[in-house]
């Protein structure tokens, strides 16, 4: 099954320190031993090297370069995939932009990361950002609500 994963989960993988460390990387192998095709959308690539790298956002914020030994270390696993936006894009935003009615200000990085998975096809991320459950055809698994209940 094809999956987008979110910044968030990258974030908590990487982050040691973090209570919801083990449930993400647990999450992240789990995916990879089912066989899950786990895509990263370029804008959330920029979105996780942003917020692991800046000191007033990540409490121990990474090097540039750690944060790219981390992608680098999932981008070598077969199942995970960088995707983009195709000639497809500019409809499938506008369409999500119709059916929200009107979105704004930092929720468009999420309707980014929709419009993307609508063009590509991909209907589940994992995410633990509650905002995906307003998309309509998506299927948000929260692999730190699982372990909480």
């Amino acid at each position: 099954m094809a999956l987008v994963i979110d910044t968030n989960i990258l974030l908590y993988a990487v982050n040691r320190g973090s209570p919801e460390h083990e449930y993400c990387v647990h999450f992240l192998c789990e995916a990879v031993a089912a066989g899950d095709t786990c895509f990263v959308p370029e804008n959330i690539i920029y979105e996780f090297l942003r917020v692991a790298t800046h000191p007033r956002v990540f409490p121990q914020p990474l090097r540039a370069s750690e944060a790219v030994d981390f992608l680098d270390a999932l981008f070598c696993v077969r199942n995970f995939q960088i995707i983009g936006a195709t000639d497809r894009h500019w409809e499938s935003l506008r369409g999500l932009i119709r059916e929200l009615g009107e979105p704004s200000g930092n929720f468009f990085f999420d309707v980014h990361t929709a419009a993307l998975m609508r063009e590509h096809g991909i209907r589940r991320i994992a995410s633990a950002d509650n905002d995906f459950a307003k998309f309509s055809g998506l299927e948000v698994a929260n692999p730190i609500r699982r372990h909480r209940v």
